[in-house]
């Protein structure tokens, strides 16, 4: 095996691009579960954000309108899930999944005709003197727009959720949505919005899979990418800052076992192709260990169904 065909540099400036999908899904899901949602339809969001972006880049020839197209997706997805439990009062979960299983199905037949299609081009940003600074230069300085955006979303939504009155609010409707309906909120109003904005979190992150990460169009090229990012959200303690370790952990390995897979490491590219998984929930399990802690962290009315004459 060659170990020297392995360039740390180029590792980690490709981990950054991995972990992009993963981070904008879990981001948003972050601020979904916030609220006292639990949405577990964000791979049918991935992959529905996925198609459209890739779709509409590719008829348009522009990237920036395909990434637009799946934001507005992926948000229009998450809003039938919105009104199905919000509005309707069905069960969360079971919507939830029945959002996965048809964002599969619905990408599966709108993907049809874009099979070994090649997508236009992503440009990286000229960050001009700043990407010529020796290996620091590679790694942070020679992305595109979006993997910027990605980062600018966890700091927003740190900030947002820890120091702005709408962040209270919105924590406060997911620790206690009657309190909050007593209060004068518009509960479901609140989680309606929140909702739209995880759903167009997760169709970028799909949209990034499809035009970036993998160029092409491939059924189902998700790939259980949207069950990690909820993993993550769990796992991470409601927290933006471990959201981030947890997706460029993944990012990291998912790079990592595919230059170890070219270097030949004499080991089945089955076990490989599966290490991204195993190892990021074996990390995050680890990270959650004190159950108490984890449990005081959750959203209190987490999955709980709000009805406003209660």
């Amino acid at each position: 095996m060659d170990f020297g065909a392995i360039n740390p540099v180029v590792l980690i400036a490709s981990l950054m691009v991995a972990s992009t999908p993963i981070l904008l899904a879990a981001i948003g899901e972050l601020v979904v579960e916030k609220s006292g949602v639990l949405n577990l339809g964000v791979e049918g969001m991935m992959i529905t954000g996925a198609i459209c972006g890739f779709a509409i880049a590719v008829e348009t020839g522009s990237p920036a309108l395909g990434f637009l197209a799946a934001m507005l997706g992926g948000a229009v997805l998450s809003l039938v899930f919105g009104v199905l439990t919000q509005v309707l009062m069905s069960n969360q979960v079971a919507t939830g999944l029945a959002l996965t299983l048809f964002g599969l199905g619905l990408s599966a037949l709108i993907g049809q005709g874009y099979v070994g299609i090649k997508p236009p081009a992503t440009d990286r940003l000229d960050l001009g003197p700043l990407s010529e600074i020796p290996v620091l230069g590679r790694i942070l300085f020679s992305h595109d727009l979006i993997v910027y955006l990605s980062l600018a979303l966890v700091a927003g939504v740190w900030a947002f959720l820890r120091y702005t009155r709408a962040g209270l609010i919105l924590r406060a409707v997911g620790e206690n949505h009657d309190a909050a309906h007593a209060l004068g909120y518009h509960v479901v109003r609140i989680r309606l919005a929140a909702i739209a904005f995880g759903g167009a979190c997760a169709g970028l992150g799909g949209a990034y899979l499809s035009l970036v990460r993998v160029p092409q169009w491939t059924e189902g090229m998700t790939a259980g990418a949207g069950w990690i990012a909820l993993a993550i959200v769990v796992f991470a303690s409601w927290r933006a800052g471990r959201v981030l370790l947890g997706a460029y952990l993944f990012g990291g390995v998912a790079v990592l076992q595919l230059n170890l897979q070219a270097a030949g490491l004499a080991v089945p590219v089955e076990l490989l192709s599966a290490s991204p998984y195993l190892v990021t929930i074996l990390v995050l399990v680890i990270m959650s260990a004190d159950r108490g802690r984890a449990a005081v962290a959750a959203p209190a009315s987490l999955g709980r169904v709000f009805h406003a004459s209660t």
